[in-house]
């Protein structure tokens, strides 16, 4: 059998031009000299996954970066901030008797040759960057990060590459946090899992964003301009992340001086579009495809059966109960609200959400047992962000993205992220004072979004309403006079105590069962919908100050305490531990009053 004419990790341009000279000489002429595809995204899709080429393929980020070679194949993981709109380009012309395409490529027919031989086509523009509070752990496999072009690379870049691995080895050896054993543990060692230690702490800190009060990604991230040939423009959303599979262009060290501003701008209306690669690396998009949150985990080495699922859950509760100074009611509470998600919208109401304000924070137990927490949900989630509320911050924070005319983009605001991101608002630093109308604004924005996971973005003369679903967990000393929660919960901690170690492969655990749980489908049988029916109508009876939105609230814990299990469907056991729960917030808000 005889191989291919070309490498497509290596040499992807040569398969998109083979294929191209092979539909020219074929039936499919008229149809690739008007830009549709002639076979070249079936070579790649058959090479990265009936071929399995996808896991040699390196991902793109701000280490891989110094090794990568232009004109290869490579994955750029990222959220679309911004879209661009299409551009036109030269995307084939003859070249004598032959025609030559630039398809995929930065590559242009000189316009001043131009001729009827010459054909222009379109291809769709986005800008996308890393997902704001993506946490450190958030990466790709081993695989997906080593170097396939090792042979090629410089001197001094290979040198560059050495230093970095000698610092990395360095960091690795340093030594992990001791790790308190559980018979969860025990059991899972009993079944053949093996643990390494894993220093919670360090993990989340070290390049998370997740103590960052703005949304901007970290100053070595890379952000890319990613063209995207043959899908509709429905396929892809603002905010959406995305995985990009395509052709790199990015030189470091080449500089193209603009001698002629004047010229540059009636050729160029953007300003990021003027960038040379050198600036904005481009990505010529062969194939995508959109990211969940099972997409950003690891799967556990266990046996996924209900029993599994129930101790993953135990160990979890566990974890998080002792993060909370043995509150395992708040435990239970953080575990249904990390679970949430917006499933459906009614009319104006998102479906499925449950945001959390835990009150009876203090200064004292803000500093360890407050950040505890904000580390464990960094751990946890894939994509978390802090917003420390205060008066002055409130007056002065941009919080929803805006568009800049002059430079034709759109400004990334706080608000602007990914779905399934979480955001813990800390109320503890806020003081009396006076909020000036931004401050009125950013307030009413916050509360918006939280209710009706919506975000108004500003187009200076209209407002669009764009869709959310960013689950909020607020911090506070007393209830939240401005974000008034699904849930309101006074923490009752028993100690004070600093977070401790954690096992690496059970904390892989937690996060895909989160993921998986979180996805999981649910439904409500007829004769359980009956009895669930009764106990709202008999508690409406015993407390008439009861409102839609508490049923409403309380159907939303029935799914998730099913899925928090495994279960696609409401059980009367989990209806009725939803009630327990219920019955102890209520206890305990008695006990504070």
């Amino acid at each position: 059998m005889v191989g291919l004419p070309y490498d497509c990790l290596a040499n992807p341009l040569g398969a998109v031009r083979s294929t191209f000279d092979k539909a020219m000489s074929s039936d499919s002429s008229t149809a690739a000299l008007d830009g549709k595809d002639w076979g070249a995204s079936e070579v790649f899709r058959q090479f990265l996954f009936d071929d399995g080429g996808l896991s040699q393929v390196p991902l793109l980020n701000s280490s891989t970066m110094k090794w990568v070679q232009p004109n290869t194949l490579v994955r750029f993981r990222g959220m679309i901030q911004d879209m661009l709109g299409n551009e036109f380009y030269v995307g084939a012309y003859k070249d004598g008797d032959k025609w030559i395409t630039n398809k995929f490529a930065d590559a242009s027919h000189d316009p001043s040759n131009a001729s009827s031989d010459m054909r222009i086509w379109e291809r769709q523009l986005l800008y996308c960057t890393p997902v704001p509070g993506q946490n450190s752990w958030v990466e790709c496999t081993p695989d997906a990060m080593r170097n396939p072009y090792i042979s090629a690379i410089s001197p001094l870049r290979e040198k560059r590459q050495r230093e970095d691995e000698a610092i990395k080895s360095d960091v690795d050896m340093e030594p992990g946090y001791a790790i308190e054993d559980s018979p969860n543990l025990k059991k899972m060692r009993e079944n053949g899992v093996a643990f390494e230690p894993f220093n919670l702490q360090k993990v989340v800190t070290e390049g998370s964003a997740s103590n960052s009060s703005t949304p901007h990604v970290e100053r070595d991230s890379v952000s890319c301009l990613v063209k995207i040939y043959d899908s509709p423009e429905s396929d892809l959303k603002l905010n959406e992340v995305f995985e990009f599979v395509g052709i790199f262009t990015f030189d470091p060290d080449l500089t193209i001086p603009i001698d002629d501003k004047e010229v540059m701008d009636d050729f160029c209306e953007d300003e990021l579009l003027c960038l040379p690669p050198s600036k904005v690396p481009r990505l010529h998009c062969v194939v995508h495809r959109k990211l969940g949150a099972s997409d950003l985990v690891s799967s556990p080495h266990l046996e996924l059966t209900t029993p599994v699922i129930k101790e993953i859950r135990e160990a979890l509760i566990g974890h998080l109960t002792a993060i909370l100074g043995h509150d395992r009611l708040a435990a239970e509470y953080i575990l249904l609200h990390l679970l949430s998600r917006v499933h459906a919208r009614v009319d104006e109401v998102a479906v499925g959400k449950l945001s959390l304000n835990l009150t009876c924070f203090n200064k004292e137990n803000m500093s360890v047992l407050g950040n505890n927490l904000k580390l464990v949900i960094g751990s946890l989630m894939p994509f978390t962000e802090c917003l420390p509320l205060t008066v002055d911050y409130l007056n002065s924070v941009t919080l929803t993205p805006k568009k800049d005319y002059i430079t034709n983009r759109l400004v990334s605001g706080l608000l602007q992220l990914a779905e399934g991101s979480h955001l813990t608002i800390d109320e503890t630093p806020l003081q009396s004072g006076t909020l000036n109308s931004g401050g009125l604004e950013n307030a009413q924005v916050l509360r918006s979004m939280m209710e009706s996971q919506k975000v108004h973005y500003d187009f200076t003369y209209y407002k669009m309403e764009m869709p959310a679903d960013v689950q909020f967990l607020i911090l506070s000393e007393g209830k939240s006079n401005i974000l008034p929660a699904d849930l309101v919960l006074p923490f009752h901690p028993s100690s004070v105590d600093s977070a401790s170690g954690v096992d690496g492969e059970m904390l892989k655990a937690w996060r895909w069962y989160l993921a998986t749980m979180k996805s999981l489908p649910h439904s409500i049988d007829p004769p359980l919908q009956k009895a669930v029916e009764d106990d709202l109508v008999a508690a409406r009876q015993e407390d008439r100050s009861l409102s839609r939105e508490d049923f409403s609230r309380w159907l939303t814990m029935g799914r998730l305490m099913s899925v928090s299990f495994g279960a696609t469907s409401l059980s009367m056991e989990h209806w009725q531990m939803v009630k327990e729960l219920e019955r102890l917030r209520k206890i305990r808000f008695q006990g504070n009053l």
